[in-house]
């Protein structure tokens, strides 16, 4: 009987095993990518930020922490008072609609607080 050789042509048809991993491989890369602003607001050169300044309770305090981090940070390119109401715009402007009501106001109220306690009314 006659042999049958294979042919470079000769392909095993793809199993779910590898069609798999490929989808987990695409999408971890996508989320990655798609998480530029959280990689902005860490490793800025505006200023260095306490973790969860954001999501603190009261606008005085988000302006404070904001305030004491621009005035301590070494990184910063601008004035204190300009680095920390940009990484505050910046903040907001990048989670648009998904911020939730309340805490969008809450960051609003922190812009004015922010100008108070700089002296810039």
């Amino acid at each position: 009987m006659a042999e049958r050789r294979k042919t470079a042509n000769a392909r095993k048809p793809a199993t779910r095993r590898t069609t798999r991993k490929t989808a987990r491989k695409t999408t971890a890369r996508k989320a990655s990518s798609n998480r530029w602003s959280q990689r902005v607001t860490r490793e800025s050169d505006a200023l260095d930020l306490k973790q969860g300044v954001f999501k603190l309770t009261s606008a005085k305090k988000i302006a404070a922490s904001l305030k004491r981090s621009a005035e301590h940070s070494s990184r910063r390119k601008a004035g204190a008072y300009r680095s920390a109401l940009s990484m505050l715009t910046f903040y907001i402007n990048r989670a648009g609609k998904t911020l939730p009501k309340t805490q969008g106001e809450r960051l609003q109220r922190a812009k004015g607080e922010l100008k108070r306690q700089f002296g810039k009314d």
